[in-house]
């Protein structure tokens, strides 16, 4: 289902709650909800869409990925860059790491580590700050 993007600022910036096996159904809106701004947006974060679970969705080049329970466990290479979000007006200047390594589970609650780089890299960093409940 489509949902409307959140822009309450006192909402996005509270902490995520872990994901279950009950909340895929989290993930299939956020894919919904992705692919209706798909000419504005590469991710998503389930706050994003008025849920306070930890899941979100990236753009990761051919494919989108939904990540339950995300939590990156390596990184090296800091930048900085700007960035931009639906949920907010204007972009805004950041730090981020070229190279990650992320743990999380897929909608089946399979585990998965899986390293990205670049711009796959930076989307999940911005959508795990939503988790943490950090606006850039």
């Amino acid at each position: 289902m489509i949902k409307p993007i959140i822009r309450d600022i006192f909402f996005l910036s509270q902490v995520s709650e872990p994901a279950t096996k009950q909340d895929t159904w989290v993930g299939r809106d956020l894919m919904d909800t992705l692919q209706a701004n798909r000419d504005r947006c590469v991710g998503m974060a389930a706050n994003m869409i008025g849920v306070n679970k930890r899941v979100i969705i990236v753009n990761v080049g051919i494919m989108d990925v939904v990540m339950y329970n995300p939590v990156i466990t390596k990184k090296s290479m800091p930048y900085e860059t700007e960035e931009g979000c639906l949920s907010l007006d204007g972009v805004r200047k950041t730090a981020r790491w070229q190279n990650i390594e992320v743990e999380y589970y897929d909608a089946g609650w399979k585990k998965h580590r899986q390293e990205f780089s670049g711009l796959a890299a930076q989307i999940i960093q911005h959508e795990s700050d939503h988790l943490e409940g950090v606006i850039i």
